[in-house]
Formats: structure tokens, sequence, C-alpha cells
């Protein structure tokens, strides 16, 4: 299928790359989809950031060659990306358990991390409930944003939200939201990063509501434009299956725009819903 494809023939880039420096627009260029969308289904699928991956493979071929060569230890060091010896010791120390002076030694054990490949699972046990929403208007939201990093967001933003509830932004979110309805996007908002094109370690988690009012000082505004969203029930159900089931076999792409986390009041049916931009193919 096209998704499998796109997704190969970016670790077949990135295996070529590894002894160079690496173009993240370029990998979002051969995904077809934005830094962000490509470091959310990369971590997803995957369990680790894009950035991880990348390391490891790095530090995997740095070790066959310091093991089958006499080349000196920062010339390999700088070959696969670090500025320094000291900087490439750590990084290895971290992942092999020795330093890369003991590597040469017989009998050391290493880890090696193989190459990834991306293949479709066909289930078809379960179906995927979902719907189509087009909204012809400006989403104008307030909130606060917090930095979260990617391969630890599933952890890192229930904690976000739990200390919102202590601290009374919850509350405040709450009583703002919820008023005036103009379409189904309507409830406490969780969205996932302000901008596509974002680091694909990190990102800026956003926890407001839609508003028309002046802000509050201490609160951001994020603006989100006119677009089509596919809407799926349960939020942590979606999330693990977007990108391996949905997506693949859907006829759309994700589009350049943040996701969004959907929150509702009590005694809404369905109780949280996750909300994804899409573009047909």
């Amino acid at each position: 299928m096209d998704w499998l494809v796109r997704m190969n023939n970016v670790l077949d880039y990135i295996e070529e790359k590894l002894d160079k420096e690496i173009d993240y627009k370029e990998i979002a260029r051969v995904a077809c989809c934005s830094e962000f969308h490509f470091s959310r289904i990369f971590s997803s699928i995957t369990g680790i950031s894009l950035s991880e991956y990348i390391r490891r493979r790095r530090l995997t071929l740095a070790a066959f060659e310091l093991q089958k060569s006499d080349r000196r230890i920062i010339d390999i060091a700088m070959k696969y990306g670090y500025e320094s010896a000291d900087s490439f010791a750590r990084a290895f120390q971290k992942t092999h358990g020795i330093k890369p002076s003991e590597c040469r030694l017989k009998g050391k054990s290493l880890k090696a991390f193989p190459k990834l490949s991306f293949q479709l699972s066909i289930k078809g046990d379960t179906e995927m409930e979902y719907r189509i929403e087009k909204l012809e208007f400006e989403i104008r939201l307030i909130g606060k944003s917090k930095p979260v990093k990617t391969s630890r967001a599933f952890k890192t933003i229930p904690t976000l939200w739990s200390t919102a509830k202590k601290e009374g932004l919850m509350q405040q979110l709450i009583n703002m939201s919820w008023e005036n309805p103009k379409c189904s996007l309507e409830g406490i908002l969780g969205v996932c990063g302000k901008e596509a094109a974002i680091k694909d370690e990190e990102f800026n988690y956003f926890m407001g509501v839609r508003y028309h009012d002046e802000a509050p000082e201490e609160m951001e505004t994020l603006i989100i434009p006119p677009s089509t969203w596919a809407v799926f029930p349960n939020i942590v159900e979606a999330w693990k299956r977007l990108y391996s089931e949905w997506v693949p076999t859907s006829g759309y792409e994700l589009a350049d725009l943040p996701c969004i986390e959907c929150y509702y009041p009590p005694g809404h049916k369905p109780r949280h819903e996750l909300w994804v931009p899409i573009i047909p193919k």
C-alpha cells in the first residue's frame, strides 16, 4: 500500500544518511506528511521517538566499525554526528554499557538495534467507529500549553491534567466552556502541538477551550483555520489504532494541523473524542 511504501522509504532514507546529516523536513516529504505528524506516527507504532531510533542505529553501526577497524574513536564519533569524543563516549556507554575503547576487547557484550521495517497487520475483528466533521470557520482557543516529550506523551499528559485540576486551571476552563456551542467541538480540549512543524522529540500540549470573549492575561490564544476532521470516540483506543489501522486504509492523509483531544461535560456520550485533521488523498 502507498502508506507502507512511504514509511519504508523513510527508513531507507535514514539508513543511507546515518553517517551524514539527516534532514527532518526531507523525512516528512518522503512520508508525505508534516514533521509533527510523522513524529507521532513513528513513535505511536514503534514505541520510541524518531531521534532515538536514529541514535540507536548510529551507535549500532559505530560499534560494528570500532570492532572491525583501527580508526580513531574521534573519527568514528564525528562520522556518526558527535562533535566530541566525550559526547560520543557518554552516548555509547548509555546504549552499550561499556566505553568505546572497551568495544575492541574480546568477549565484550554489545547491543545491536536492527533497521526497522513497517508491515501492515490485517486484523478486522474490531471495527473503528468514526465520523467526518467539516468546520468551515476558524476555531479560536484559549488556555495554557506545556512541553511534552513525544516518547512519554501517554504518561505525561494525564499528569498535566491532574496538575491542572489541583491548581484550579481545569475549573477555570470549565467555567468558560460549554456556552453557546457553535459545533460539536465543545468541552475541555487538549491540543497536541501548537503548530505542525516541530521537533520530533517534543511538542507543546495545549489545554484550553473554545472561547470568543477576551482571554485572561495569563492565558494564550491558539487559532486553528477551517478544516476537515475525522472524529473517533475513546481517545486512548483511537491513538493506539489511528496510525497503524485507520490512516493506511482510509483514503485520507493527515493535514498539517494538530490533533485535538476533546473531553465533554458530564452526561455526554461519548465522554471524550479524538479529532484528527485530514485531507483527501
